[in-house]
């Protein structure tokens, strides 16, 4: 282990390009639960999948339930020491952006730039009309439900969703192509809490090692790179 870490440490002082990819195993010792783990969000949720919300209102209404549920998690979780290290190698020039499949924006609240954050899956802090692409806060949206709006609507009468990727919904292109180039252009590629499972996300690791990049992966459990990394700290 402390060699594993002392050549991390080597690494990022080499003075490439890093690049962090973080997933949902960074964010929970802020009190937001992971996905596929026993008592994760998949574990208790049947996922509502975007054609689903789209063509119902009872989707929608089960879809803002489940966001409701988890909303408390959400508005009181703050960044963690994993998310501060990272802000720490940023202020160092030791890190040049971070991919993320998370949805917390937890990167942003430790005052990364929002431009060095490549969202893949969106921000659940955001809730956008699916007509009219109006951007409305999390916190009135949440507040309009408490009120007795179970499936809200934009002023247009588009659907109110929040700005995340749902099963089902396609991918933000030009979030992804910017994550590849930066990917494949790197020289060190670090991979925090995220079982590299999730597709189209999980193929920037093998972008970044068939490049010549270091691959590195930190996570509590295996990943298909584990094999092919050239730091692996579990």
């Amino acid at each position: 282990m402390e060699n594993n870490i002392e050549a991390l440490s080597e690494a990022f002082l080499n003075k490439g390009k890093n690049i962090v990819f973080t997933g949902a195993g960074i964010s929970t010792e802020s009190g937001i639960p992971d996905f596929r783990s026993k008592g994760g969000i998949w574990d208790k949720y049947k996922p509502v999948y975007f054609d689903e919300f789209m063509s119902s209102r009872d989707s929608r209404i089960e879809y803002w339930r489940q966001k409701s549920e988890l909303y408390n998690d959400l508005a009181k979780a703050k960044p963690n020491a994993a998310h501060r290290a990272l802000a720490f190698l940023f202020e160092k020039n030791l890190l040049d952006c971070i991919i993320t499949q998370n949805i917390d924006g937890l990167h942003q609240e430790t005052g990364i730039p929002d431009d060095c954050v490549i969202e893949l899956h969106g921000s659940n802090r955001r809730v956008r009309c699916m007509t009219c692409s109006r951007i409305y806060s999390l916190e009135e949206t949440h507040k309009r439900i408490e009120q007795g709006d179970p499936a809200p609507e934009c002023e247009c009468g588009g659907f109110l969703k929040p700005d995340t990727i749902s099963f089902g919904q396609s991918m933000p292109v030009a979030e992804l192509e910017r994550a590849a180039a930066l990917s494949k252009s790197c020289s060190l590629f670090l991979v925090i809490g995220s079982t590299l499972l999730v597709q189209p996300a999980a193929l920037m690791p093998g972008y970044a090692k068939h490049s010549g990049a270091k691959l590195a992966i930190i996570n509590l459990s295996d990943t298909p790179y584990d094999s092919a990394c050239d730091i692996l700290i579990r």
